[in-house]
């Protein structure tokens, strides 16, 4: 079975960062700057053993296969960002085909989303468009990635490299785009692309029903496993945006989420280890409650037995996320749990038998 971690790249140095959000500005500047907004509010926090670190150095991704090895993850998912023939954040992934180095494997989620400064609270403000130019930009955006694709640690399923696709509803026409993007993998000589939907669960139901019909291999149940804390649904959507009030608090909830309708074709299961983005959005964030390694444990096992129920070879299921660090969910150590997010995963792992 593939045990995915979601892999964020933003914890080096880039142009445009220097230029919107200030000099030297990497995701580590959020998590340090953050401070608590309500009593027992557990900010900011501290990473553990591998520090502050810059993904430039080799050594540091190194250190972080050895632990994911440990933990019985088996691949990472890096985030990857194009926008109509510009690509950003892409230098560790690079460095990481280029070198051969580390001996891990590894696959690719299109961030296809545009970047506006919501991570800071200026939603309203586009930095980074995302557009659709159509198939001559499918193929430029696929022939930048062969050399990726290609590369001998990159996950496959079916024989065919996964991609995860993270905003389907985005996409000016799925089915369109699913059978574009096919035909110009095949052309550049791969079997096509095992490509999966993200399918994002909300309280009124999935974002995403019809990446079956469209196309897609299959798709990535995301459900964000909180039931809300505070006064009704009307007040706690208007706290999640006021500042007077905010942040918005969640309970994690005991067991996995599942989709409150039926949904057709394959379905790969995602789990959270926790939730807190006051850091990026201060009062206008949400903080999950009541979170720890073993309640994470427990969602994970829920998600590798309803894994087990797809064939073998085709088994993939994905933690959001590896180091998502000023979101507040992330396996790597820190200074609380030191290991016990990483500890959480072997135990799941062998109280499943996934790896017998």
């Amino acid at each position: 079975m593939e045990l995915s971690a979601l892999y964020l790249p933003q914890f080096h140095q880039i142009p445009e960062n220097d230029e919107w959000w200030g000099e030297g500005f990497t995701e580590w500047t959020n998590v340090k700057r953050a401070r608590p907004l309500f009593r027992g509010h557990a900010q900011p926090v501290t990473p553990g053993e591998l520090g502050y670190y810059s993904l430039l150095d080799p050594q540091i991704r190194e250190r972080q296969v050895e632990l994911a090895k440990i933990a019985g993850i088996t691949s990472f998912c890096y985030w990857h960002y194009w926008f109509g023939g510009r690509e950003i954040l892409e230098r560790p992934l690079r460095e990481v085909v280029a070198s051969g180095s580390p001996d891990f494997p590894f696959f690719v989620g299109w961030a296809n989303q545009s970047w506006s400064g919501v991570w800071h609270g200026l939603s309203h403000h586009i930095l980074i468009e995302q557009t659709y130019p159509g198939i001559e930009d499918h193929r430029a955006h696929l022939t930048s990635l062969l050399p990726t694709l290609t590369d001998p640690r990159y996950v496959t399923i079916d024989g065919k490299p996964v991609m995860l696709i993270f905003r389907p509803t985005e996409l000016p026409n799925a089915r369109q785009f699913v059978e574009e993007f096919q035909q110009v993998a095949r052309e550049l000589g791969l079997p096509g692309l095992y490509l999966v939907a993200w399918l994002e669960g909300r309280e009124w139901g999935v974002q995403y029903t019809t990446h079956d019909a469209d196309g897609f291999d299959g798709g990535l149940y995301v459900e964000f496993p909180f039931t809300r804390t505070l006064g009704t649904k009307v007040r706690d959507r208007l706290r999640a945006r006021d500042e007077r009030f905010g942040p918005a608090r969640y309970h994690y909830t005991d067991h996995l989420p599942q989709p409150r309708q039926a949904l057709s074709g394959r379905l790969h299961q995602s789990v959270q280890p926790n939730w807190d983005n006051t850091p990026r959005s201060t009062r206008r964030g949400a903080v999950a409650l009541s979170t720890s390694p073993a309640r994470f444990e427990q969602q994970l096992t829920d998600a590798l037995e309803l894994e087990k129920k797809n064939p073998a070879g085709r088994q993939l299921v994905i933690v959001k996320s590896w180091n998502e660090w000023a979101e507040g969910n992330y396996l790597e150590p820190d200074a609380v749990h030191g290991r016990g997010w990483l500890d959480a995963v072997r135990r799941a792992r062998l109280a499943t038998g996934v790896d017998q």
